[in-house]
C-alpha cells in the first residue's frame, strides 16, 4: 500500500485547481475573550498551505474546534483562527460562514489562483462525527462537491473516524500533507528500531489515559519515567498513602502488575509538591512520597525527583531517544510548574532524538517559554500519536492509502 503525497499533488498540477485541506486548528481559546492562546497548531499547517498557495491552488480549508455536538456555536466558531491564518500568511484569508452551505459555496467560488478560505467549524455538522456510515458519507458528499483534490493535513484528527478525515479521501484524489508525513516519519522512527538507551517520560492525570501505551512500550523501552496525578495510582500501588491526590482506585492493582513486569525500568517519584487545595494560592511544601499528610493533594513532582529524571536522562551513556507525553504538574498554575520545566529543560538539553507528544505536553513548552527548536519534534497529535505508538490502526491514515 502506498501513500501518494503533497510532492506528487504538486507535480501533477494545482494551478487554478480547488484543493482541500483537511488541517487541525482547534487552537485552545481564551474563555473570557476569545482570543488564541496558541497558535502552535496553525503554525504547523503552514508549509502545506504555502506550497499550494505558491503552485496556484484554490484552497479551501476544513478543521474542527472544541465539542460544538453538531450544531453551530459561537464559541467554537473557526473565524478568529482564519484571522489569525491571515496574519501569518501576510495574505486575505476569506472566512465562511458555514462549512457546506452557501457561504462556503460562494467563498470557494470566489478564490483566485493562491488564495485561501477557512469554512466554518465541521462539527456544527452532525455529519462530521456520526457513527452512522450513510450519514458521514452524505456530510462527505457535500464536502467533496466543493474540490477536485484532497490533502490531509491533520494528524491531531486522523485516529479519529470522521468524515472529513475518514469518508471524504474516498470521493476525491486524495494526498498526505507535509505534517502528516513529519509526523508518521517520526514516530515510525520511534516503533522501529529506536536508538537506545530509549527513555520515555509520561505524565498527565489518568492511568487509564496511558494504560495502552504504557503497555505497548515497557517492552521496548530502557527507562520509563512517570510524573504527573497519574503517578499516585502507582504509588498507591508500592503501598504508599497518597493523601486527597488523584488517585484511580480501580487501576491500583494494573499498577501493581506493570511494575512488577517492569524489571524495574519504571522510575517514580521520590519526592512531590502538596498542597492543602487545588489552587495556586493554597499551603504547599515538598514532602517525601512516604510522607504525603492526609489532608493534602499532590500537584507536582517535586525537585529531587527533578534531578533524579534529569539524570536518567542523560545517564552515563546517554540518552539516544526520548519521549515525552504528559506534564509533570498542574504547570498551568505557578507553584506547580518546576517539574514540567525541569524536565522539559532536561529532554532540550540532551543530545538524544528528542520527541514531544503533543498535547498538554506541547502546549507546556510555550507556556512555560521553552525553546522550541531545543526539540527535534513536537507532536501535534497527542491522542494521534499515542494511537500509533499503542500500535492501533489511524483511519485517517487508512483512508489515504492505495
Amino acid at each position: 500500500m502506498t501513500i501518494r503525497t503533497l510532492d506528487d499533488l504538486l507535480a501533477e498540477g494545482v494551478s487554478g485547481r480547488r484543493v482541500l485541506v483537511r488541517a487541525d486548528l482547534n487552537v485552545p481559546l481564551d474563555k473570557q475573550t476569545g482570543a488564541i492562546t496558541d497558535d502552535g497548531r496553525i503554525r504547523a499547517v503552514l508549509p502545506t498551505l504555502t506550497a499550494l498557495t505558491g503552485a496556484g491552488a484554490k484552497v479551501a480549508v476544513f478543521s474542527h474546534l472544541g465539542r460544538p455536538k453538531g450544531e453551530p456555536n459561537p464559541q467554537y466558531s473557526l473565524r478568529p483562527v482564519a484571522a489569525r491564518l491571515g496574519e501569518l500568511l501576510g495574505a486575505e484569508v476569506r472566512f465562511a460562514e458555514d462549512t457546506v452551505g452557501d457561504s462556503a459555496r460562494s467563498a470557494v467560488d470566489a478564490l483566485a489562483d493562491g488564495q485561501v478560505a477557512v469554512l466554518e467549524n465541521l462539527r456544527f455538522n452532525k455529519g462530521e462525527t456520526s457513527k452512522d456510515d450513510a450519514e458521514r458519507g452524505a456530510f462527505a458528499d457535500q464536502l467533496a462537491a466543493l474540490g477536485e483534490a484532497y490533502v490531509d493535513d491533520a494528524f491531531g484528527a486522523v485516529h479519529r473516524k470522521h468524515a472529513s478525515v475518514y469518508d471524504l479521501p474516498a470521493r476525491l484524489p486524495h494526498f498526505a500533507g507535509r505534517l502528516v508525513l513529519r509526523e508518521v516519519e517520526v514516530l515510525s522512527r520511534l516503533t522501529g528500531e529506536p536508538e537506545r538507551p530509549y527513555v520515555v517520560v509520561l505524565g498527565g492525570s489518568k492511568v487509564s489515559d496511558k494504560l495502552g501505551v504504557i503497555e505497548a512500550l515497557l517492552p521496548k523501552v530502557d527507562r520509563l519515567l512517570i510524573g504527573g496525578g497519574m503517578c499516585f495510582t502507582f504509588l498507591k500501588a508500592q503501598g504508599l498513602e497518597v493523601g486527597t491526590s488523584l488517585l484511580e482506585e480501580e487501576m491500583v492493582e494494573t499498577c501493581r502488575s506493570l511494575l512488577e513486569r517492569s524489571e524495574g525500568k519504571i522510575m517514580l517519584p521520590v519526592d512531590v509538591v502538596a498542597a492543602d487545595a487545588f489552587s495556586p494560592d493554597a499551603a504547599h511544601d515538598v514532602v517525601r512520597v512516604d510522607g504525603i499528610p492526609s489532608h493534602r493533594l499532590g500537584l507536582d513532582i517535586g525537585p529531587e525527583t527533578v534531578a533524579g529524571f534529569a539524570a536518567a536522562l542523560k545517564e552515563a551513556a546517554g540518552a539516544r531517544t526520548i519521549f515525552w507525553n504528559g506534564p509533570m504538574g498542574v504547570f498551568e498554575m505557578a507553584p506547580y510548574a518546576d517539574g514540567t520545566r525541569g524536565v522539559a529543560q532536561a529532554i532540550a538539553e540532551s543530545k538524544a532524538f528528542t520527541v514531544v507528544g503533543g498535547g498538554d505536553s506541547a502546549a507546556a513548552v510555550r507556556a512555560l517559554g521553552l525553546d522550541e527548536s531545543s526539540f527535534d519534534h513536537i507532536s501535534t497529535g497527542g491522542g494521534a500519536s499515542l494511537e500509533y505508538l499503542e500500535g492501533n490502526p489511524l483511519p485517517g491514515i487508512a483512508a489515504l492509502e492505495d
